[in-house]
């Protein structure tokens, strides 16, 4: 076998096995911090799962497409440089998406526990100004009708009527 190949299977063997174990750390310690920030057990588990298999997804597809290299390697130390160059870019990669799920995460669960505060989250720093008061005569905004008569017709002064709240129906006045 060439060098080249050599190269390859030892990239193949160091990512995968990076892959593993990070995702094996990072599913056995997160699950305490989805615990956390889902508040069910249950939930914790089933999201964590997931993450392990998209975290397996996306950083074995990305360690294939890597794998590709154009040009020959015709020594050693090319191999090692080209090597170091893929691997550490695989590292990138799993780091970029520990920190970005990290962030993810940390949002949704400081948007739930928001939800939950029982205290506004600043203190008070003064008042509203005082609205002015109305004048007389003129009532400012809806009024609420109080009585008998709230929501329905209201009685019309007149000698039936008297123009006083409860004094019986209005009647037409006589024709002339």
């Amino acid at each position: 076998m060439d060098t080249k190949v050599w190269m390859y299977l030892v990239y193949l063997a160091i990512s995968i096995g990076l892959t593993i174990w990070v995702a094996r750390a990072l599913s056995r310690n997160g699950l305490v911090f989805l615990e956390e920030v889902f508040a069910d057990e249950r939930l914790a588990k089933a999201v964590n799962s997931l993450l392990v298999v998209g975290f397996y997804l996306l950083n074995l597809g990305y360690v294939t497409v890597a794998m590709r290299h154009p040009d020959p390697v015709r020594t050693t130390s090319a191999a090692m440089e080209e090597l170091s160059l893929k691997v550490g870019l695989v590292l990138l990669v799993l780091g970029a998406l520990h920190f970005f799920n990290v962030f993810a995460l940390n949002r949704y669960r400081r948007g739930r526990l928001r939800q939950f505060a029982t205290h506004p989250p600043l203190a008070p720093v003064g008042q509203l100004p005082m609205t002015p008061a109305p004048h007389a005569g003129h009532p400012v905004g809806p009024q609420p009708h109080a009585g008998p008569y709230a929501g329905g017709p209201r009685p019309q002064p007149g000698p039936a009527g008297g123009g006083q709240p409860g004094a019986g129906p209005t009647a037409a006045p006589p024709a002339r």
